[in-house]
């Protein structure tokens, strides 16, 4: 039994991924068994679904005229409480909700995503019934899709499983982990602008990864939050400015919170690190307090810049007809690096001469 189990696992686990988000309703739907004609009664339709069930399993009954177009939708319960000379017409839920056979996969999860019935009838522009859709088989490739975006977020692509050879997921990963180079070269670019400083001061060196990190987090925030919307169907059209408004106010809010913490932290290392004998530490003012008030600054510009590239790398994405998954984060990391090294460093260089 162990043994059969395994290779069952083992034949999904190599079974070839689909790609959902280009599927229709039309290529996943199942026939419908159990239809009747609103002229019918109960004990006729009863009589109809004992043969029916013994081959397939029935979870509504649907109504449609003599053309085939959907008129309703019967309930079993329905069914076992009506008297037997009642008519389908009589019980049947009218005007039921129907997705259509063209529709996107993901397009018609977004339109029953409060819905949670356990099958949806498929109709074609016509409004004749063509087939029916099961809720579980609709969430089930909802679920991959939305598990797909943490590795498509990095360059790891909805294809590679663990099954995968390592060549193929060599080939898969390869080249975003280039374009990561690339891109870490221009945050590497932005720091040698500023290497007289970092000479003078090795201090900064020390709280860049702190302005990297802390900006970089709130942007991956921003990016989760409207990736998720994007999936769900929650950020409809016209909704995308208010998005990046609200993600800016949250990285500044944020920024500054953070900011004084941070502040706090440079202030005492700064003053730990100062030697009277040292001349760069020489200064009308309290350098130390110079620093604090840089690393302030440059925590709110970083994080109010990451919050804002969060929300509007996946729209440019999806603007540009691209997937808004697909590598979001690397080029998310490029802006915070660049972002946080470049304000920090830039204000040091202003301010502390």
């Amino acid at each position: 039994m162990s043994q059969s189990k395994s290779t069952t696992n083992s034949a999904l686990s190599d079974k070839p991924v689909r790609d959902y988000s280009e599927m229709t309703v039309g290529e996943m739907m199942e026939p419908i068994h159990a239809v009747f004609n609103p002229s019918e009664t109960v004990e006729e339709a009863v009589t109809q679904l004992r043969q029916i069930v013994q081959k397939t399993f029935v979870t509504y009954g649907f109504v449609a005229d003599p053309s085939g177009r959907l008129l309703g939708v019967l309930t079993m319960r329905d069914l076992l409480l009506a008297y037997k000379s009642t008519k389908m017409e009589d019980i049947m839920i009218r005007n039921p909700f129907s997705l259509k056979q063209d529709f996107k996969l993901m397009d018609a999860m977004k339109l029953v995503l409060n819905l949670h019935y356990p099958i949806y009838p498929v109709c074609d522009d016509a409004g004749k019934l063509v087939g029916l859709i099961r809720g579980a088989d609709m969430f089930e490739a909802q679920a991959i899709e939305i598990s797909a975006q943490a590795g498509s977020m990095v360059g790891v692509t909805k294809e590679e499983r663990l099954s995968t050879p390592w060549i193929k997921s060599l080939f898969y990963r390869h080249p975003w982990l280039q374009l990561n180079l690339f891109t870490a070269f221009i945050a590497a670019g932005v720091v040698a602008v500023f290497q007289p400083t970092l000479d003078k001061l090795v201090i900064l060196a020390v709280f860049l990864p702190v302005l990297a990190g802390q900006s970089g987090n709130t942007g991956c925030q921003a990016l989760a939050v409207a990736l998720r919307g994007m999936t769900l169907g929650e950020l409809k059209p016209g909704k995308e400015k208010a998005l990046v408004i609200k993600e800016a106010l949250l990285g500044l809010a944020n920024g500054a919170l953070v900011g004084i913490t941070a502040g706090i932290g440079m202030y005492i290392f700064a003053k730990m690190q100062a030697k009277p004998e040292d001349p760069m530490m020489l200064w009308p003012a309290d350098r130390a307090l110079i620093l604090a008030f840089v690393t302030f600054v440059a925590m709110i510009a970083s994080c109010m810049i990451s919050g804002l590239s969060g929300a509007f790398i996946p729209l440019v994405l999806k603007r540009l007809g691209a997937d808004p998954c697909t590598a979001s984060s690397i080029f998310l990391t490029t802006a915070t690096d660049v972002a946080s090294m470049g304000v920090f460093l830039g204000l040091a260089t202003l301010l502390v001469h």
